[in-house]
């Protein structure tokens, strides 16, 4: 018979005399995390590493330091940035719905946007009163009075000739159009064609006068043509001089401004934009309308994102990831009839435009959150150029909208998380393992070594000297040592998970100083660590409650048939607790096999339904039949109204099976943990701790006995961290824990018989368990080869005669 585990084999305690300092006051506050060094030096080659694709994803779990370790490693590497511009958008004159880019040297887009708005002033206040300086006026008068002689010596011959002829050149005005015409003249003035009518009809103008008038009027309206078009060329000639000097001297005047600021601002984009502004205040602007034209808005400068003048890298943390956060944004200017066109000046930069030549520090599960988010980021990352797109608004883009050029950025981003979002990336996204080739795993514990300690006992001085509390005692520190060794379940690591460690350590420093205390000693960290448990076991007491008054039906004493005390645990936010469950068993005659209660109610996950199917093959791998099993089974978990999942109860549940087969009454004073292989191995399961604290609070609740305890696998041994309380019952005799490695130890401790071991022919020796199995499993055969009829003849015979006798007897009363 396997014997109870030694008390002091259940809990490691920490010896505060054995580590080397009082109090924490002695110990140099860890700058980073506990035992991540793998993580460290997989986030340094992710951060020095310029090669493409090299972003970094780590992975872990939250609270275990890994957003402190990638701010602390950026601080400490600070990492020279090559690549670091500002960027600004400005109007494109030839496709104004395109703002234009321009990328400057870090520091200089604040100067070059004011330097553009003294331009843009000049232009407004300063270059209509410089075109009418006085130099500027005589080119211009020059150019007119050159232009009136050229026309003067072209009409001045025909206008003689007119006038020889006894006619005039007239200007009619129609409309806004003016127009040359040939007039008569009489007593020396011209006369229109109206009143030249008029004097006809009074004889003021005889036959032969108008004969000749219309003859040199004919005569003259056709070399008028000509000499009108001459005179038009004079004079389109003209303005395009007039207009040429305007263009000119304001080039002039502009291409000295600009000259200044391509000597501070040299570029190929800067070169251009200042080259299109010029162009379009000569061509578009000189005359125009002043009140609609604002040259500080056309040709402003809107900076989207800015740096320091150093080799400093960006580091930006996005703790709300949305698209708009991410890209940026366009604005838009609402009118009575909706949204308007949006310009340049309205673009907004983002969070990666933020951190461009530097890093990007993002939790995923934030970021796949948002809609979007994640498709634009990967598309970002694999492209190299930044899209800026507008806000949506009912899933669609409201339009018209801006398309600003695309950005090229230099980014590396770090997505915080864990295992299961970096497998559902992997496996979902084809870009993922191709953009975030580093991955940093962080190790949920490390070992108990004098090193570990020592990181242990840094990290807590840390925490005291930040959150300015007192110091820990070196009891202190041990006993949460201890709880770290009870996070991890192992008796020889500890848990790395630093934000549980110090939510029990700032608990602990709150009671120290509600006592007054100086230092935080052993005992504030145990009733923090009861008190943070208690908080949150309402889940707990209910169903203690429940065992207590026995609405939930648990035995703790005696033995039964086909039933037998699984353990079960629930989750309670960070916490776990564990409890038993009733699985009961019932067996008899048919084809059936083994039938999962919980699975026919779809109630059973995967795993536990795997668990289940085991038990078959393990069944026959024990009884060594050389013939089918014949028998119908069915197991269940009593009074369980939710899913199941888990292959953890397996062990139980072989063992009640085998009770009920064998008719062999099970221990209720002693429940059971542990999955199975089909050879009979018990093996290793989760919450071992919480499961046995389970039944042994119900053991407690209901009366212990001396002889209750727990059955788990041998290979969990090595994980028992119980609490002080259990350890001691255990040690006093009132409770056990024992550790088996295979099905038949087990069936020994919960029956109290020998299973046996078969010979080299399968048997098992007489009288032993598994003897018995194999024989009330013939029997079913037996049942099952024979017809009903040839089974049950001698039931049949005698129910017949007695059948007849009655008949008989019935008969032999009638007759008297």
């Amino acid at each position: 018979m396997i014997e109870p585990l030694a008390a002091d084999k259940l809990r490691w305690t920490c010896d505060p005399d054995s580590l080397p300092f009082e109090t924490t006051e002695e110990v140099t506050p860890l700058p980073g995390v506990v035992g991540q060094d793998s993580a460290v030096a997989a986030i340094e080659f992710g951060i020095e590493c310029q090669a493409n694709g090299q972003n970094i994803f780590v992975r872990g779990l939250a609270g275990s330091g890994r957003m402190r370790l990638v701010r602390r490693m950026l601080e400490e590497i600070k990492p020279t940035c090559k690549v670091k511009q500002d960027r600004c958008y400005v109007h494109n004159f030839s496709e104004e719905n395109k703002p234009r880019l321009i990328s400057l040297p870090a520091g200089k887009a604040r100067g070059f946007r004011r330097s553009m708005h003294r331009f843009a002033e000049f232009v407004r206040d300063g270059l209509i009163e410089a075109l009418k300086a006085d130099a500027v006026k005589t080119r211009l008068e020059a150019i007119e009075r050159i232009g009136n002689e050229r026309i003067e010596v072209v009409t001045a011959p025909f206008e003689k000739a007119l006038k020889d002829s006894n006619l005039a050149l007239v200007t009619v005005q129609m409309g806004s159009v003016a127009q040359t015409a040939i007039f008569p003249v009489h007593e020396g003035k011209p006369v229109p064609p109206e009143e030249y009518e008029e004097l006809r009809s009074q004889d003021k103008i005889t036959d032969e006068e108008n004969k000749q008038i219309e003859s040199d009027r004919e005569k003259y309206g056709r070399d008028l043509e000509a000499i009108t078009e001459k005179v038009r060329a004079i004079r389109r000639r003209t303005a395009q001089q007039l207009q040429s000097v305007g263009e000119d001297t304001a080039r002039s005047l502009l291409y000295e401004i600009a000259r200044d600021i391509l000597v501070e601002y040299p570029g190929d984009d800067v070169r251009v934009f200042l080259s299109e502004v010029i162009d379009d205040i000569a061509e578009n602007r000189l005359g125009g309308d002043g009140e609609a034209f604002d040259p500080i808005q056309t040709y402003g400068v809107n900076i989207v994102v800015e740096h320091a003048e150093d080799n400093i890298c960006p580091i930006v943390v996005e703790n709300t990831p949305t698209l708009t956060n991410l890209l940026g944004t366009i604005d838009r200017e609402w009118t009575q009839r909706g949204p308007g066109m949006s310009d340049y000046g309205m673009i907004r930069g983002g969070s990666l435009l933020n951190a461009d030549g530097g890093y990007l520090i993002l939790e995923a599960r934030d970021v796949l959150g948002e809609p979007a988010a994640w498709k634009y980021l990967m598309r970002t990352l694999r492209t190299g150029e930044l899209e800026i797109v507008p806000a949506e608004l009912g899933g669609l883009y409201l339009a018209p909208s801006a398309k600003p050029e695309p950005i090229p950025v230099q980014v590396r981003v770090i997505l915080i998380g864990d295992s299961d979002l970096y497998y559902l990336l992997d496996s979902y996204d084809p870009d993922f393992q191709n953009l975030f080739k580093v991955l940093a795993d962080f190790e949920p514990d490390v070992p108990r070594d004098p090193e570990g300690v020592e990181q242990y006992a840094g990290a807590i001085a840390r925490s005291a000297a930040q959150e300015d509390f007192p110091h820990f005692h070196r009891s202190a520190v041990a006993a949460l040592l201890e709880h770290g060794a009870r996070i991890a379940a192992s008796q020889i690591r500890v848990s790395t998970r630093a934000g549980r460690i110090s939510d029990i350590g700032q608990e602990a420093a709150f009671l120290a100083q509600k006592d007054g205390c100086e230092l935080v000693m052993a005992e504030h960290v145990f009733a923090a660590v009861t008190r943070t448990k208690e908080r949150a076991s309402l889940p707990s007491r209910r169903f203690r409650e429940y065992l207590r008054n026995g609405t939930i039906r648990i035995q703790t004493d005696g033995a039964t048939v086909g039933q037998i005390n699984g353990l079960a645990v629930i989750r309670a936010g960070m916490l776990t607790y564990g409890f038993p469950a009733r699985i009961t068993t019932s067996i008899g005659a048919g084809t059936a096999g083994i039938v999962n209660v919980e699975g026919q109610a779809s109630l059973s996950g995967s795993i536990h339904t795997k668990g289940f199917h085991i038990l078959g093959g393990l069944l026959r791998h024990m009884l060594h039949m050389d013939h089918p099993l014949a028998f119908s089974i069915s197991v269940a978990f009593e009074q369980s109204y939710g899913g199941i999942d888990g292959d953890s109860a397996s062990c139980a549940e072989i063992c009640c099976l085998l009770s009920a087969l064998t008719d062999v009454p099970i221990r209720q004073d002693v429940a059971i943990t542990g999955s199975i292989d089909q050879k009979g191995h018990v093996q290793a399961i989760g919450g071992v701790n919480e499961k046995i604290e389970g039944f042994y609070d119900t053991c407690a609740d209901l009366g212990l006995t001396g002889k209750q305890g727990v059955i788990i696998p041998d290979a969990n041994a090595g994980d028992l961290m119980l609490r002080r309380d259990v350890v001691e019952a255990c040690r006093k005799g009132r409770f056990r824990v024992w550790a088996v490695g295979t099905v038949p130890e087990a069936l020994e401790i919960l029956t109290g018989e020998a299973t046996g071991e078969a010979d080299a022919d399968g048997i098992y020796p007489e009288g032993s368990l598994l003897a018995k199995a194999v024989e009330k499993a013939t029997e079913f055969w037996v049942m099952s080869l024979q017809s009903p009829r040839t089974y049950f003849a001698e039931e049949i015979e005698e129910e017949a005669a007695a059948q007849a006798a009655e008949e008989s007897e019935r008969a032999a009363e009638g007759g008297d």
